[in-house]
Parts: C-alpha cells; sequence; structure tokens
C-alpha cells in the first residue's frame, strides 16, 4: 500500500468536498462555527477552492475543497498536493469517496524530485471502508513510474537505463526479459531499428519481456522507446527538442500498464515489446532517401529522419505480430499532427475492432483517461507508397498526419486478431489535481480498466 494511505485514524482530520450548487444546503448542515468561517471567507465552492477551518486552538478542524460542477473525478487530489503533514480521512464528500478518492489522493502526492535535496513529507489518508488501497497503490505506482522515467533528462535515460527499468520491472514481477543491443539488431534481423540508433553513442536494444501463463490470452504491448529525438540528419529546431526527452513516453506507458497488469495478476500471457534507441546525429547517421529492408521484408524509403518512430516500431511489431496475438496494443509519442487535431488531452486512437474500440473508449470516460478514435482511412493508403520502395516513412503530403502514420504501422500488423495504436503525447500541458505538468502515463488507466474488465480472474 502506498506510504501516503494509513490504517490509522487517531486524530484524523476531516475532508469534506461539495459542489457549487449544493453548497447553500450544505451548509445548512454543517455546524454554525464552521458554516460561519466559510461564509465570512468567500468560499463559492467553485472547482479546486480549498479552504481550512481553524479549530481555535491552533489547529485545522477540517479541510473543504470546492467541486464546482463536480466533473472531474479526481478533483480530490487537490486535498493531497495543498494540505500540511497530517492525518485526514474523507468526510461528507458528495459521493467522491471510495476507490476514486483514494487513486486521487495518492496521485496527488507525486512529484519528481530525483534532483531536489529536500524531499515533500506527504500527509496520510485513512483509507476509506469498504477500500483495501492496493488497486489504487498499484495504479499510482505504474503511473509514478511512466512520470519518473520520461521527467528523467535524456544524460540519465538512453536505451541502457530504459532497459535497466524493464529489467527491474521483470524482476519484480517474476517475468522473463531478453535484450537484444547493438550490432545483434542486425544479427537477429532488426534492421530499420538498428539503423535509426546506430548513429549514437549509445547503442539501440530491443527488450523483450513476458509474463503470464503460456496457454492464457496473449496480450501483446508495443512501445516507442525513442530515448531522446533530435530529428536526425533532418535537424529539429532547438525548441523542437526541448522536450524530446519524452519520445520514449510510449515505452513508459507501456511499462506503466505492464506494472498494473502483472500486479493485478490478470489472466493473460503478457508480452512487452520495447524499440529503445537514440535518434542523434553522427557520419554513420542514416539518411534522407536512403532505402532499407525491414523485418518484414517491405522496403523502406527514408523520407524523413525525424519520422523514426514508425521505423523502430515496424520492427518490434513485426515480431510482435509473427506471434499472432489475441490483442496487440502499440503506444507511441508519434505525431505533431496528433497534438494538432486533438490536443494533449484526448490522444487519438486508431483500430479496426468496434468492440475493441467501444471498450476502450468507454473505459476512457469510465475513468476520466480520455482517448478519441480517428479513422484509419484507407482512402490514404497511397500517400505512404514510394516510387522505389514499397513505402515511405514521411509522405509528401501535408495533411492527416497522424493517420498516415498509423496506416504505416499497420501495414506490419497482419496476423494479430486485433490491434490498436494510440499516438499520446506522454505530457501534460494544462494541470488539474493530480496531474501535475509535465510527464504523464496519458489513457494507460484507461487501457488497465478495460484490460480488467476483459481479463480478470
Amino acid at each position: 500500500m502506498h506510504e501516503s494511505l494509513t490504517r490509522n485514524a487517531r486524530n484524523a482530520i476531516a475532508l469534506h468536498a461539495v459542489k457549487a450548487a449544493d453548497l447553500s444546503r450544505w451548509l445548512a448542515k454543517r455546524p454554525p462555527r464552521e458554516s460561519a468561517w466559510l461564509k465570512a471567507g468567500g468560499f463559492s465552492a467553485k472547482e479546486h477552492e480549498l479552504s481550512l477551518v481553524p479549530n481555535g486552538k491552533n489547529a485545522i478542524a477540517c479541510a473543504v475543497l470546492g467541486l464546482g460542477k463536480g466533473e472531474d473525478k479526481l478533483a480530490l487530489a487537490q486535498f493531497s498536493e495543498s494540505l500540511p503533514q497530517g492525518v485526514y480521512e474523507l468526510g461528507d464528500v458528495d459521493g467522491y469517496g471510495g476507490e476514486y478518492a483514494t487513486l486521487a489522493w495518492v496521485l496527488g502526492t507525486y512529484s519528481f524530485a530525483r534532483y531536489r535535496k529536500k524531499k515533500k513529507a506527504n500527509p496520510k489518508l485513512v483509507v476509506p471502508k469498504g477500500v483495501d488501497g492496493e488497486e489504487a497503490s498499484r495504479i499510482a505506482e505504474g503511473i509514478f513510474l511512466a512520470r519518473d522515467l520520461v521527467n528523467t533528462p535524456s544524460n540519465d535515460m538512453g536505451p541502457e537505463e530504459l532497459a535497466s527499468a524493464a529489467r527491474d520491472l521483470a524482476k519484480k514481477h517474476g517475468a522473463k526479459i531478453s535484450i537484444i543491443v547493438g550490432e545483434d539488431l542486425l544479427k537477429k534481423n532488426y534492421p530499420l531499428l538498428h539503423a535509426v540508433g546506430r548513429a549514437s553513442v549509445r547503442a539501440p536494444r530491443l527488450i523483450d519481456m513476458t509474463w503470464g501463463r503460456p496457454n492464457a490470452p496473449k496480450l501483446t504491448l508495443v512501445g516507442k522507446g525513442v530515448c531522446f529525438d533530435s530529428g536526425g540528419l533532418d535537424l529539429k529546431t532547438s525548441a523542437g527538442m526541448l522536450t524530446m526527452k519524452k519520445d520514449m513516453g510510449g515505452a513508459a506507458t507501456v511499462l506503466a500498464v505492464a506494472n498494473m497488469v502483472m500486479g493485478a495478476k490478470l489472466n493473460v500471457r503478457l508480452r512487452v515489446l520495447i524499440p529503445a534507441v537514440e535518434n542523434s546525429v553522427s557520419g554513420n547517421a542514416y539518411r534522407p532517401g536512403d532505402v532499407f529492408a525491414s523485418r518484414k521484408g517491405l522496403t523502406v524509403e527514408i523520407g524523413n529522419t525525424d519520422a523514426e518512430g514508425r521505423l523502430v516500431l515496424a520492427d518490434a511489431l513485426t515480431e510482435a505480430d509473427s506471434e499472432k496475438p489475441d490483442l496487440m496494443i502499440d503506444i507511441a509519442t508519434l505525431t505533431g499532427a496528433a497534438r494538432a487535431a486533438t490536443g494533449f488531452e484526448i490522444p487519438p486512437y486508431f483500430t479496426d475492432d468496434e468492440k475493441l474500440s467501444a471498450d476502450f473508449f468507454e473505459a476512457g470516460k469510465r475513468v476520466q483517461d480520455f482517448a478519441w478514435r480517428l479513422p484509419l482511412w484507407r482512402g490514404y493508403e497511397s500517400v505512404i507508397g514510394s516510387s522505389i520502395a514499397d513505402l515511405n516513412n514521411s509522405p509528401n503530403y501535408g495533411l492527416a498526419g497522424a493517420i498516415t502514420a498509423a496506416l504505416f504501422l499497420n501495414r506490419f500488423v497482419t496476423n494479430t486478431k486485433s490491434w490498436m495504436h494510440l499516438d499520446i503525447p506522454a505530457w501534460i500541458d494544462r494541470p488539474k489535481p493530480g496531474r501535475r505538468a509535465g510527464a504523464e502515463a496519458n489513457t494507460a488507466r484507461a487501457l488497465y480498466a478495460m484490460l480488467k474488465e476483459r481479463y480478470a480472474g
């Protein structure tokens, strides 16, 4: 159970939460002293508004949070983000108790403190009755793992360090792991992965982890692990490189989901594949106009070296597809077009499986980890063609970039029963309680909620 949760309710301070529309009725039911204090302070229960009510003895009697219209299920994270050290328990929280409140509380405790001398001590929440605390802790642990990996700057988070994090996760859950490194990628026939990573002094690698009963339904997760993306010879601008430590956010999110799946002991045979590279510039960097054979045998013309993510994923997807999994999901920080289309808060996803799409969308709504389906529009298939090869990784077409990237990946998935591609930002640009600005495992909670419904037991 997370360190910010406790079973000891001694001297616990009550936490209340109220919607703006219910404030008058709610205040009428509160003790006169408490109600008078809130009215005198102008408390209006607007979203994220927090008021500490004193007890007259230089201490806090209770804390009251405004919920506004009550649309944010993780609103109670404001408590753990803002309250001083102490022990707290849920009071009247207007239906926001239980598992959601516990998860919100734990998510609100997150901070990236690796490079800080002083670390904030978190307040503690008494676990609500009927809640075991383990599920919320499991979800938060996965989210925190992804956030830490993405927030870590690239000098401390290269392909080797990403592989080390995967190895630690495998050890924790008793999973098997193998890693193919450097020139061995050519020997094992991962030519696109090798081509992208060969210019860096930090050797590229393919991380391959398996867990679960061999005869359980096959679930395969593939995550883009570009630990830093300079753009290669098609060099990014300095502004474009500034947040490229997050270009391994797909891999980080895959590890987050894997941690949840294994921790919950879902009935799956899980496989995790992460192509981990650094897209750098040197004398042996791959060039615009080069043509490479892929693991699948399809040849790819390099239209732009800054479209590297789909190249490393192509080889990994081919390997994953060879096992004919029941469900394969790849997650990548793949295109700026995805951000232009749907912003940071509702990353797009692509699939031809109607039931999978509906299940994932509903899970996202339920846990407020939203995503939005975009079409695998076959009318754009011709766009990803090449005059000298089977495919071009960066078509000469200025529109529908997220869709054409998804279509490119889809060419390497032919045997899988059901496939879904997620194009995430791995970042939050507008912070909310429990979701600070910076790294985020977008869609991880939604995926876990869907997978738990499918494979529990």
